[in-house]
């Protein structure tokens, strides 16, 4: 769905309209934030045309190197951030800042942008610029971030829960493990994205000094996520070896069945294999109760195997 959407300043309240004629009623001054959400090439003309600006094209944001997603001029600052969503798909995020206007573009929507907009309506007096609207979409952006590791974190919980009390291997959970560590792996490369443009920021000449502090603990923030990443991929390596253990342990049940199977059917085989040879003397072969004795040394030897398993504790 394309949508428009500037925020600007009236009195001590934040508004907004959607449509792009209103830029030539209001003044730059009050003009707060622009979020563009999937919009046409020509509005997007317009806008740079009015703001003196360069937005970047969807394939040039995606195919811009990790080191080259901050730039930094005189008067501007442009900086691309991948955002989460829900289902752990990427959305590449443009951020332009420039006269205390920040311009955003998108394709999809983010309920961090969503977040962010019901917190400038309530605190107006919070956002008096761009930068603060970029510093609160930042903080936003890291606390879904952090949400997103809980829930994860409990479905790890879950999953560890349902290895301990499964009788048996379900194959299925190895695909579950794999799938969790697909997104811990997701979480952990946004989050180091948030961080190195934060990092940015707080080198930024320009940037307001009274949002460094703001922008430190965003940091901070991060580096605890960091932190949590790394406790769910050893959750995770640990259940994985669970599992493989499991697995042996299953193996080595179905190789002992097999096992016990072949010693105790060892001596009625040799037996009727002696007794399966075609000698001219063979005793036995002649005498009335030679199949009853044969059956009954078989017999005899099953049980003796069968007994000594038992005492040994390997049945």
């Amino acid at each position: 769905m394309s949508e428009l959407k500037i925020f600007y300043k009236d009195s001590d309240k934040i508004k907004v309209v959607k449509t792009l004629s209103a830029l030539k009623e209001l003044d730059k001054k009050d003009i707060v934030w622009i979020d563009l959400l999937d919009v046409s090439d020509k509005t997007e003309d317009t806008l740079e045309g009015f703001l003196k600006i360069d937005i970047q094209e969807d394939e040039e944001m995606e195919e811009i190197e990790m080191s080259s997603r901050y730039i930094q001029t005189d008067d501007s600052i442009v900086a691309n951030s991948n955002f989460l969503k829900n289902d752990f798909e990427v959305e590449p995020v443009n951020f332009i800042l420039k006269n205390n206007i920040l311009v955003t573009t998108r394709d999809s929507e983010l309920g961090s942008f969503n977040e962010t907009v019901k917190k400038m309506f309530v605190n107006a007096r919070n956002f008096p610029s761009g930068y603060h609207v970029l510093v609160a979409l930042m903080e936003t952006r890291v606390e879904k971030d952090a949400d997103m590791i809980e829930d994860t974190t409990d479905m790890i919980t879950k999953l560890s829960s349902k290895i301990s009390a499964s009788d048996h291997v379900d194959q299925q959970v190895l695909i579950q493990i794999k799938d969790l560590q697909e997104k811990v792996t997701i979480i952990r490369q946004n989050i180091m994205d948030k961080q190195r443009v934060i990092s940015n920021f707080l080198k930024c000449d320009f940037f307001p000094q009274e949002l460094q502090p703001r922008l430190t603990m965003i940091i901070k923030d991060i580096n605890s996520l960091f932190d949590y990443t790394r406790f769910g991929f050893d959750r995770l390596d640990y259940l994985q070896d669970t599992f493989l253990g499991l697995v042996n342990i299953e193996q080595n049940k179905i190789i002992k069945i097999f096992t016990v199977v072949n010693v105790v059917f060892l001596p009625p085989t040799l037996i009727a294999s002696m007794y399966g040879m075609n000698f001219d003397f063979m005793p036995e072969l002649h005498w009335k109760l030679g199949y009853p004795f044969a059956v009954g040394l078989m017999f005899i030897f099953t049980i003796l195997i069968l007994l000594i398993f038992r005492l040994k504790k390997w049945l």
